[in-house]
């Protein structure tokens, strides 16, 4: 079935030829009445008509090509100009041998009048070059124009659902039910070790304090993301005793590096959500840098059974403000009951997704 779009789009292209046409009619016939219509004229909008549209048509289908063959990757300069090449090498044996076979064979069919057909048919084939020509680059600078406000709109999106997705987390760690934890576990504390209980006191404020500075920011140093996980960890180990074991390796400087701002403590929080964990069978949760590329976070594998399924929200919001950054993925797996995270690790001077182009 033929699409609205589609229809839209070739009578767009009906009207453009059409008008072409009568233009280019009015200039070298002055007879008078441009819309009457003898063999000649016939045979000089059929072909005009058939050249165009095939050209149209071809030049789309070599645009879907190629952005296909470049895994959706938007067109450049040598995009461009290998589908201008193409589209002209099937284009003018095409109207080379339409215009000969009017003009040298079925003349007596086209009716075309000339005392010099070599001349007319040059002049013929090179009009019919150039606007074939005129068609591929009007069509690349309307699909450059088309993916360029794609990609604007694909920008804004990933902006509203950063700044969504940053709402979302920030929100989640300064919740009530974080706080009353939090708080209870200090009570105990108070009548237990009035000194650890101090203690905890000062990584609360930390933590929040850490929350509270970065909460316009989406990214912060790696630094400061482990100093703040690192009371992040203590508090947790504190609250579940010996339940837990968080270790961290990090071998680069994290002053030179990264990464969203609660996204390690999120991946934490998250291990202790879904898993079962005790003393007998403590939690490991491993947080380790690979090389100068990425950070693995993972943890063995206790399921807990959710009543309602897992939507991966944290993960999802992860996901979405690391792509508006870089192309690199995050990646999420399931090995030898181990759960994995790897984050990307960002250049300080990061500032945007890497786009290709549009030429």
């Amino acid at each position: 079935m033929i699409s609205k779009a589609y229809i839209k789009k070739f009578t767009f292209r009906f009207i453009v030829i059409n008008v072409v046409y009568f233009l280019i009619k009015s200039t070298i016939d002055h007879s008078g009445d441009v819309t009457e219509f003898d063999a000649t004229s016939l045979f000089y909008y059929c072909s005009a008509f058939f050249l165009f549209i095939f050209t149209w048509e071809t030049n789309d289908w070599l645009i879907r090509k190629e952005i296909k063959s470049n895994q959706g990757k938007s067109l450049d300069l040598n995009n461009g100009m290998k589908i201008i090449a193409i589209n002209m090498a099937i284009f003018i044996p095409i109207a080379a041998l339409l215009y000969y076979l009017a003009i040298f064979e079925f003349n007596h069919i086209c009716k075309i009048k000339t005392n010099k057909p070599w001349l007319l048919f040059r002049i013929d084939f090179f009009r019919a070059t150039l606007l074939g020509f005129a068609v591929v680059i009007f069509n690349l600078f309307y699909y450059s124009l088309k993916q360029k406000k794609e990609m604007e709109n694909t920008m804004n999106k990933l902006k509203k659902e950063v700044m969504t997705s940053k709402y979302k987390s920030l929100k989640n760690q300064i919740s009530p039910h974080f706080l009353f934890n939090s708080l209870n576990t200090l009570t105990s504390l108070m009548y237990q070790d009035r000194d650890l209980a101090s203690d905890f006191v000062s990584r609360l404020a930390t933590c929040y304090r850490y929350i509270l500075d970065n909460r316009e920011e989406d990214l912060v140093s790696l630094e400061k993301e482990l100093s703040f996980l690192d009371s992040f960890i203590f508090m947790m180990n504190v609250r579940h005793e010996d339940a837990l074991s968080i270790t961290t390796h990090i071998s680069v400087n994290p002053k030179k590096y990264v990464i969203p701002t609660l996204s390690l403590q999120m991946l934490v929080e998250n291990a202790l959500k879904h898993n079962y964990y005790s003393k007998e069978r403590p939690l490991e949760i491993s947080i380790i840098s690979i090389e100068k590329s990425s950070i693995l976070i993972q943890n063995n594998l206790r399921v807990r059974k959710q009543k309602e399924e897992s939507t991966r929200l944290g993960l999802k919001n992860i996901k979405k403000r690391y792509s508006f950054y870089t192309n690199q993925e995050v990646l999420v797996e399931t090995e030898h009951k181990y759960f994995k995270v790897t984050l990307p690790l960002l250049t300080k001077d990061i500032k945007e997704v890497t786009m290709v182009k549009v030429s």
